[in-house]
């Protein structure tokens, strides 16, 4: 829902960014992975209970994960470098929630548990509306400069972000951000399996 406003509004910096990276040599597949890299780092941090100390390499995480994509069209974008992006992206994504679990067996593991279930039918309807649509030859308007068509929703990668966050600055209250966000992101799968039935529906023009 956030998505296209975040975009809009930080894509001077991130292209910025990765104008000067791009200068220095840094690939795309290289900022994929550094960011990956800083998003295991958080992840480790939150489940050894330190998850202050998380948030600048979340976010890190995050730049990243933006400068990338940029990095790829000042260069040469590749099939590859879009698989390793979002393969990358909902691995970090499911790793957060763990790692709360594991920092606070007892206190988290259930709606950390509802809450990567929520993240499994996000992620399937997302990407099962992107390898249709590829197939059908459809490209969407919102996100032109994607790869793949970007189906958006409630609970995009923006709003993930700002959970994440707050995961962060509260852990006491994880489980009940976890519960919250995990009903946001059935709403969201809800959404994408109407919007699926409705435009997938006809025959392949």
């Amino acid at each position: 829902m956030l998505d296209r406003m975040a975009l809009k509004l930080f894509r001077p910096l991130i292209e910025r960014a990765a104008q000067n990276l791009a200068a220095r040599g840094l690939t795309a597949d290289q900022a994929s992975f550094i960011g990956f890299a800083f998003g295991m780092l958080a992840a480790l941090l939150i489940a050894l209970g330190e998850p202050w100390a998380a948030i600048l390499p979340l976010l890190a995480n995050r730049a990243l994960d933006g400068v990338d994509g940029a990095l790829a069209r000042l260069t040469r974008a590749s099939e590859r470098g879009a698989f390793l992006d979002i393969s990358l992206d909902f691995v970090f994504y499911g790793a957060v929630p763990l790692a709360f679990a594991l920092a606070a067996p007892q206190d988290n593991a259930l709606a950390a548990s509802v809450l990567l279930a929520a993240f499994l039918g996000t992620g399937t309807s997302f990407l099962a509306f992107a390898i249709i649509a590829e197939k059908r030859g459809l490209r969407s308007t919102a996100y032109p400069n994607k790869s793949f068509y970007y189906l958006g929703g409630l609970t995009e990668g923006t709003e993930t972000v700002l959970c994440f966050l707050a995961m962060c600055l509260w852990p006491q209250h994880f489980a009940l951000i976890a519960l919250v966000y995990a009903a946001m992101c059935a709403v969201t799968v809800v959404t994408r399996l109407i919007a699926g039935w409705k435009m997938f529906g006809g025959a392949r023009s």
